[in-house]
């Protein structure tokens, strides 16, 4: 859309942000007369985000940087019920206790995307648990419920796929959009918030908001949602062959974190610089030029900038030069993942696919037995040929490491103590 003329959905138009929105040019008009309150919502469900998320963090991001005052809504009371929409299977039900570690995780991702603060335009951080595990059912049934039509929320894709694929979806789990509709609202009332941003998996849910505002308060408040982001190969952001790409250091180091990025499709490279980054788009689009190896490049820009964001500079940097001894110069980077290993277990041999499983390079024993039969595992850059091999005392390089290696792109290390 080139008609924008607010600074916010020019941004989100030009780097490819937009999917929906419901009322685009009284949303538009808003925005370049004042400044407004937006919110995105996340539940607790692990105590880190992964880059599935990582679209929405930066869409606060830009939203603030246009002058804005972004919320981040923790989920501590949806949570509880659990969000049906894009699953097949109902959550697990986490403790209150859970809910708040996780709470507790998620928040520290916010800091270093967001400002928070009593300004004008400094981010606000509030949790849906204040309000919801207060209501009163009967009252809220009376007052809110009135006015959601259940034929109407069964056409919506995060009810209608869980029943034509006939599995169970429970009164709990349906309850999850009048939550929601009812969070826009109570963020209406208390910060004039007037409007939601989130996936298109949550388009759904984001209107039911914006018509309970206009049906109890008479008010127009607005939702703008993203495209679902894939992968070339058609996979969902977020997941790798090795599990969640997690935003926590604790959860993933920062090096795995950069390999991934830097490991990118080729047709990917572009877009991903566009949403992940804030690379000007003139400087992206002299990067479109590359072709072939030049374009690694690019990808090394693309996991530079995002880990930068996600990590800071200082970690962003000694990740790409411990990519640089381990790919380039054949050594050892002092970031690549490790686990510690005592000296005296040496002795008597630890099993190598026993290392490789609990280094996460592999997942199962019988995936160790296959990578060694066609030559794709390696200890100390040498080919392993034998599944029942042990790692000894002589294995241990001067520097007291032991590195193994998956393909040519996953390496970890046991350090010797």
């Amino acid at each position: 859309m080139s008609d924008y003329t607010s600074s916010f959905l020019k941004v989100m138009s030009e780097r490819n942000f937009i999917h929906q929105v419901t009322d685009w040019k009284g949303l538009d008009a808003l925005l370049s007369a004042k400044a407004m309150v937006a919110y995105i919502g996340f539940d607790c469900t692990a105590d880190s985000l992964h880059v599935g998320s990582l679209v929405q963090i930066m869409m606060l991001r830009h939203f603030q940087k246009c002058g804005h005052r972004p919320i981040v809504l923790m989920g501590g009371g949806t949570t509880k019920v659990g969000d049906p929409s894009g699953k097949d299977d109902a959550r697990q039900l986490l403790s209150d206790q859970e809910i708040e570690k996780n709470k507790s995780g998620i928040k520290a991702i916010f800091e270093k995307y967001l400002s928070f603060g009593d300004g004008p335009t400094d981010a606000i951080m509030c949790d849906n648990d204040e309000w919801l595990s207060g209501l009163e059912y009967i009252k809220f049934l009376r007052e809110y419920g009135r006015h959601f039509s259940v034929n109407r929320m069964l056409s919506f894709d995060s009810v209608k796929l869980r029943l034509d694929r006939e599995q169970p979806l429970s009164f709990l789990e349906f309850n999850y959009m009048i939550l929601q509709a009812y969070d826009f609202l109570e963020l209406s009332r208390r910060f004039d918030c007037s409007l939601q941003m989130g996936g298109s998996d949550q388009w759904g849910n984001i209107v039911n908001g914006v018509e309970l505002a206009r049906r109890i308060d008479q008010r127009s408040i607005f939702g703008l949602t993203t495209p679902l982001v894939t992968t070339a190969s058609g996979a969902k952001m977020g997941k790798s062959a090795q599990g969640a790409i997690w935003l926590n250091s604790d959860r993933l180091s920062p090096y795995e974190f950069w390999q991934y990025w830097r490991n990118t499709d080729d047709e990917d490279v572009i877009h991903f610089l566009k949403l992940f980054t804030e690379l000007p788009l003139d400087e992206i689009t002299k990067l479109s030029a590359l072709e072939g190896n030049e374009l690694n490049e690019a990808k090394k820009i693309l996991a530079h900038e995002v880990t930068r964001l996600c990590h800071g500079l200082d970690t962003a940097n000694s990740a790409a030069e411990s990519a640089r001894r381990t790919f380039e110069e054949g050594s050892i980077g002092r970031d690549l993942p490790f686990i510690k290993i005592n000296k005296n277990d040496l002795e008597e041999g630890v099993w190598v696919i026993e290392a490789m499983r609990n280094l996460s390079l592999i997942k199962s024993n019988g995936e160790g037995r296959r990578l060694i039969a066609n030559g794709g595992a390696r200890v100390n850059d040498r080919v392993i040929k034998d599944p029942e091999k042990h790692l000894k005392t002589p294995d241990v390089s001067t520097e007291g490491i032991i590195k193994l290696s998956v393909g040519k792109k996953r390496h970890a290390l046991l350090k010797v103590q």
